[in-house]
């Protein structure tokens, strides 16, 4: 009867060395998987961050130019241009909306 119980003991202790090695697996691609995805959102972030002091560096270079006052009357133009083109848009959708 000894030898029913030993082969038990060895397979208990076979089963929980799996379950261990499975378990420490998953944790080991947890912790791999978790790290790429830090330093991923960091690099997108660092991005994000060199786009937006880009941005703001040519907006305030463009403000800082000195421009033409035919330039100036040009984007006047153009923003009512815009504006026009909007108000029409704009009447065109709430005529589809009644």
């Amino acid at each position: 009867m000894s030898h029913p119980l030993l082969h038990a003991f060895f397979v208990g202790r076979a089963t929980a060395e799996q379950i261990y090695e499975r378990l420490e697996d998953a944790l080991t691609d947890t912790l791999t998987a978790l790290s790429k995805f830090d330093a991923q959102q960091r690099e997108v972030l660092r991005d994000f961050t060199k786009a937006v002091q880009d941005a703001a560096t040519q907006a305030e270079e463009k403000v800082a130019a000195p421009s033409a006052p035919g330039d100036l009357q040009e984007t006047i133009d153009n923003l009512r241009a815009e504006i026009a083109q909007l108000k029409v848009e704009l009447q065109q959708y709430r005529d589809r909306q009644s």
